[in-house]
């Protein structure tokens, strides 16, 4: 959320987190304030969404950072929101990284390390969002975090766990039965088919839908839909 998109209202009523991004890969103060006030209004979870400053690549790119680098970026955004947050009567409820960011940091535990311990010195009751059987939540485990074990409704995933690269040309689900089925097995089965046909276990305690694609609205009403018509409740950690 709050990265320009013209969905973001219409999404909010069908949503119990939202991950805001925080200035550097898209944002600016005026979005975050429209996006939290949105988020208040729908009771929904005020999510940081911090990602690597490179607005030209939308923080999908990769970024090699020294270790204070990286502490700096994260931590400048988190605070930037929090102090949003504090003004409107509010505070961040969870973080989850934003692309390259996120992508980089489950792989990679001095990353991970880093994004946990700037949690942690912000607000330590603060939960962190990171890909489901990722170095993003052990080490985030390992700092005394809270954590979401995140699954993906609108990307297909590879043997080992990871998210399928963006360049590859199955990378995204555009199909909505294809969606709901993945959000399905996961939410029930604790599984997920991967590209090559196998099945991998993955814990899933959040649902992440990507607002800036071409079916967000679509996913996120038949998701909602689904999951209420099943009588499985949809709230924040």
């Amino acid at each position: 959320m709050g990265e320009g998109m013209d969905t973001d209202e219409a999404i909010m009523p069908f949503i119990s987190s939202a991950n805001i991004a925080c200035g550097k890969h898209a944002g600016d103060v005026e979005t975050m304030q429209q996006t939290i006030d949105w988020a208040l209004e729908h009771g929904v979870a005020i999510g940081a969404h911090p990602g690597f400053d490179d607005r030209a690549n939308f923080g999908r790119t990769n970024q090699q950072l020294s270790d204070c680098a990286l502490y700096d970026l994260v931590a400048e955004q988190l605070q930037t929101l929090q102090d949003i947050c504090f003004e409107m009567g509010t505070r961040i409820h969870h973080v989850k990284p934003h692309g390259a960011l996120y992508n980089m940091a489950a792989k990679d535990a001095t990353m991970s390390r880093i994004i946990a311990e700037v949690i942690k010195e912000l607000d330590s009751n603060i939960v962190l969002y990171g890909l489901s059987n990722s170095l993003l939540i052990s080490e985030a485990k390992v700092a005394g975090l809270r954590v979401g074990a995140e699954v993906f409704a609108d990307r297909t995933y590879q043997d080992d766990g990871s998210l399928t690269p963006r360049t590859a040309a199955n990378a995204l689900i555009t199909d909505a039965a294809q969606s709901m089925q993945q959000v399905m097995q996961l939410i029930q089965e604790k599984t997920v088919q991967t590209v090559s046909g196998k099945m991998i276990s993955l814990p899933a305690d959040t649902i992440c839908i990507h607002g800036d694609g071409a079916h967000a609205v679509e996913f996120a009403q038949n998701i909602h839909h689904y999951l209420t018509t099943a009588g499985i409740g949809i709230r924040p950690l």
